[in-house]
């Protein structure tokens, strides 16, 4: 498939490696934050979990496959998982295995986007992240953040930020928000045809599984986290086993 092409309206891990192919054809090196230059060709995968980890390790098992390193966002206060759970710590301490980054995603709303609320939130957040990672945390990204926070400049607990002047408007910024390129296609992108850099957003939920439309992935996570609710209940508790009397034979 040609690279003008390749990975342009196919939302599966496939054609995500295809999109990520197509760049590095155009001329990309992956950076991280830390090296990427906003006046070079330089990629950076960034990939914020907002409901699914086990979705971030299928994600970042693929780009392993294909020898690229990526950042993954983490929330830690959130209804939609629990990062301290059995599971979801080893998917977490899989995807560093596996050579990728691991920051905080940090849900502003919570301390009403002022500056000292969030540095001192930071703080906290990222030490909790920390004692789950055993590893350092070194950058931070918004969740939904609000407008003033696009281009906040000082860092963060003394962390990079993915919405930093740097980061965002010195080099170019894609998301696939809502499971679709509201914004335009990266490949059409003017920093792509001028080969200036890139931060690349993407949310694993709309990419692994089968191709679907953002509401049936959404409805599929729904009933797989209701399943594991269901079998923690019956393992932990007796009440909820006795919902259905044993059958009898006749």
């Amino acid at each position: 498939m040609p690279p003008d092409v390749a990975g342009r309206d196919v939302f599966t891990v496939a054609g995500y490696q295809d999109l990520v192919r197509a760049l590095l054809a155009r001329g990309y090196a992956l950076r991280g934050f830390a090296d990427a230059d906003p006046a070079a060709a330089h990629l950076v995968l960034r990939h914020d979990i907002d409901q699914s980890i086990q979705a971030a390790r299928e994600m970042a098992e693929a780009e392993a496959a294909s020898g690229w390193s990526a950042i993954y966002f983490v929330l830690v206060r959130t209804e939609m998982y629990n990062p301290f759970a059995p599971a979801a710590a080893r998917d977490l301490t899989q995807i560093r295995a596996l050579g990728h980054r691991v920051g905080l995603h940090l849900d502003a709303g919570l301390y009403d986007c002022e500056p000292a609320a969030l540095d001192a939130a930071s703080a906290t957040e990222c030490a909790v992240l920390e004692t789950i990672l055993d590893a350092p945390v070194e950058d931070i990204s918004f969740h939904r953040p609000a407008q003033a926070l696009l281009g906040h400049e000082p860092r963060l607990a003394g962390r990079r930020h993915a919405y930093q002047p740097r980061y965002y408007s010195d080099m170019a910024y894609c998301s696939d928000s809502g499971g679709s390129w509201r914004h335009g296609h990266p490949l059409d992108h003017t920093a792509v045809t001028e080969g200036r850099a890139l931060q690349l957003l993407t949310h694993p939920i709309w990419w692994t599984g089968p191709a679907a439309a953002p509401a049936d992935r959404l409805q599929a996570l729904l009933d797989a986290r209701g399943a594991v609710l269901d079998q923690e209940l019956d393992t932990h508790c007796a009440s909820h086993r006795r919902r259905y009397p044993e059958e009898t034979s006749a």
